[in-house]
């Protein structure tokens, strides 16, 4: 079966390595026939002030045109040029942050802030150590998700890896059942697809994101699916693909659907 990754992110992003064309090359050595390259759309100084989240906005222009070679460079392989944009809800300070967009074949939707704070970031962790912190971060992250993943007017075409709250292997006391089917109901609603993000499995949560209930909530809700490894290092770009299939199978995927080159879609039989 053919591989795709939906998901990447390079040397332009401060905490991402290796080139683009290191990327593409190794991917199409892989036998991908799909790549998006994601790096992360530029944040303000606010949210990033070591310039270790996103693309700088001087190196945005290099960044496109680097993509831009490899899809001359790899005919058979369809390159893409995409971007994960942050949802930062009531403290978004970009202005007109959705501008540009048009650009871009794909956008990825996430959530890695909550009101302000980087609770997935491994140098503030400490957070979730708080009595009661896992019930509140995740309760808020969920409703921001949901905001994202819901309001259509937003350029997300992806949504991905919806329940990264639990990258540190915190859960919340209460049942997740009604929050999974709240972020099913949100990502229908708002006609987004989600990913099967296969980098989960090497944090302490230790699976990949989404887990198999909230799988099986978006598989219900007829929320389409794609796949995405989420590497940082070129050597990680096709891994775990394979476990991904199985995981949306088991989950009750018939197909992957997979981003095309100037926005559109295209489907694979599991």
């Amino acid at each position: 079966m053919e591989l795709v990754n939906t998901h990447c992110h390079t040397g332009f992003c401060g905490h991402g390595e290796g080139e683009v064309s290191e990327y593409a090359r190794i991917a199409h050595e892989a036998g991908l026939t799909t790549l998006a390259f994601t790096d992360h759309y530029p944040l303000t100084p606010a949210f990033d002030p070591a310039e270790y989240l996103s693309v700088l906005p001087c190196d945005m222009p290099a960044y496109i045109e680097a993509v831009q070679q490899e899809k001359e460079r790899y005919r058979d392989m369809d390159v893409l040029l995409g971007v994960e944009l942050d949802y930062l809800g009531a403290f978004e300070d970009r202005d007109d942050w959705q501008d540009g967009l048009d650009a871009f074949d794909l956008v990825l939707g996430s959530v890695h802030f909550v009101d302000a704070w980087p609770f997935d970031d491994p140098a503030q962790r400490g957070a979730w150590d708080e009595e009661g912190a896992p019930d509140r971060i995740w309760s808020r992250y969920v409703d921001l998700w949901c905001d994202a993943a819901s309001d259509s007017s937003l350029r997300f075409d992806v949504m991905s890896h919806p329940d990264l709250a639990k990258k540190f292997g915190h859960y919340p006391s209460f049942d997740l059942a009604p929050l999974y089917r709240r972020m099913a109901d949100a990502a229908n609603a708002g006609g987004r697809m989600i990913e099967v993000n296969t980098s989960g499995s090497y944090y302490a949560c230790k699976e990949m994101f989404p887990a198999l209930p909230l799988l099986e909530e978006f598989r219900r809700a007829e929320v389409p699916m794609t796949i995405g490894t989420d590497s940082h290092e070129p050597r990680h770009v096709a891994r775990d693909i394979d476990k991904a299939y199985k995981a949306a199978y088991e989950a009750g995927y018939k197909e992957i659907t997979v981003p095309t080159s100037g926005r559109g879609r295209r489907s694979i039989r599991l």
